[in-house]
């Protein structure tokens, strides 16, 4: 069987270039359904874009390689495309637009668009052996417990990342790249929950509260839970990917500050309750108790001098952990690293070394922040391929 275009992988990058890439062009995946981190993401309605892309945004050994297929594809773009299919959304916070509804609708549409453009999509196919001849790239693709031999013009390399295994991720881009003389950066997980070997968290167990997380001169303004394992929320995974094995994390729990201030105004008008009943009223009453191990909270309101309210405050924005690792692939939303991107056009996500190759998605090194950054990476770079090879016929 020939094709001009042979996709691997139809996660939500090998659906979206499946439908521009023209009409000769075949799709496979080893899964039963297509887009299936898509039908999962979001708690199940898929957080699709966020309205604050910026390249600024992604993390790459090159910051400044996700900058034109951002721009040539927008999040605008894809708002666009929802908005015709006539599937409601809403925006959560911080730009992140979700479904009204199910994630679903967002496969429904991509698998319609895919079907329209004349694409063909195999589920439950396994990927062999994958090579060129110099012309053509052939690929031995088993289904329905045959071996066919698939030739292709071009082919996009869509597979993913590490993350999450038990949904069929395997890493199969890198082995592909490699193959043809790419180079793979350090890969590890991303957007993933910190653990603690004495899962000293366990008693707060599901406590959230606001914080700003640190690592190094990177912080986020979001919330963090209190987990048996360690510490998640949308903080920490935003802060693991820019956290290190071995570094500290800071907390500061009372992010936008005053808290000093307002104990010493309370102190006035309440200064015989006791001030860890005072602080609950400022923090997760919980949480309090948990930190009066290790805090001087004993004592009414009114024993508290002006300094040592100050130096409970300082504490407190100050809470330094250091984990001891983080859940790994298997809860990671996504995989840093990948597919070096040097070798790589920016343009069009082609092979600067082997013409007709490419790596779209979460396969490369570009790795976006939590909130709909990595979707819209994977409609951008989709759109750049898959455009690329559309216009070569």
């Amino acid at each position: 069987m020939q094709v001009n275009t042979l996709i691997l992988g139809a996660g939500a990058a090998g659906l979206f270039a499946a439908a521009h890439a023209g009409a000769d062009t075949l799709l496979v995946d080893h899964a039963k359904a297509p887009g299936e981190k898509i039908r999962i993401s979001g708690g199940g309605r898929c957080n699709f874009t966020n309205l604050g892309v910026t390249p600024e945004r992604f993390l790459s050994q090159n910051p400044h390689f996700a900058k034109s297929a951002l721009s040539r594809y927008t999040q605008w773009d894809f708002i666009d495309r929802v908005d015709r299919a006539d599937i409601p959304w809403h925006e959560k916070t911080l730009g992140q637009l979700f479904c009204d509804t199910s994630a679903k609708e967002i496969i429904a549409m991509l698998r319609d668009d895919l079907e329209k453009a004349g694409a063909t999509l195999w589920l439950e196919t396994e990927i062999g052996e994958v090579d060129h001849d110099g012309t053509h790239f052939r690929a031995v693709l088993l289904r329905e417990d045959k071996a066919k031999t698939v030739t292709a013009k071009n082919l996009i390399v869509a597979t993913g990342g590490k993350s999450i295994p038990k949904m069929g991720a395997t890493g199969r881009a890198y082995e592909i790249a490699e193959h043809f003389g790419h180079v793979i950066t350090d890969t590890r997980a991303a957007l993933v929950p910190f653990t603690f070997s004495d899962k000293r968290f366990a008693d707060i167990s599901g406590v959230a509260t606001p914080v700003r997380l640190s690592a190094g001169p990177q912080s986020f303004d979001e919330a963090m839970l209190f987990t048996h394992r360690g510490l998640s929320g949308p903080a920490v995974l935003q802060i693991s990917s820019y956290w290190k094995e071995g570094e500290d994390i800071v907390a500061d729990l009372v992010p936008h500050g005053g808290l000093a201030q307002s104990l010493k105004a309370e102190r006035q008008v309440s200064g015989k309750r006791a001030l860890s009943k005072v602080l609950g009223q400022h923090l997760p009453a919980r949480l309090v108790e948990f930190l009066s191990n290790d805090l001087p909270l004993k004592g009414n309101l009114a024993d508290q001098s002006d300094a040592k309210l100050e130096a409970l405050e300082g504490h407190l924005r100050h809470w330094t952990l250091k984990p001891q690792g983080t859940e790994g692939f298997r809860t990671a939303e996504v995989t840093l690293g990948g597919v070096a991107t040097d070798r790589l056009s920016s343009k069009t996500m082609e092979s600067r070394d082997v013409q007709g190759l490419f790596f779209i998605g979460e396969a490369v090194d570009v790795t976006g922040w939590l909130g709909g950054y990595n979707f819209q990476w994977a409609w951008s770079s989709a759109y750049a391929a898959a455009t690329a090879v559309a216009g070569r016929g």
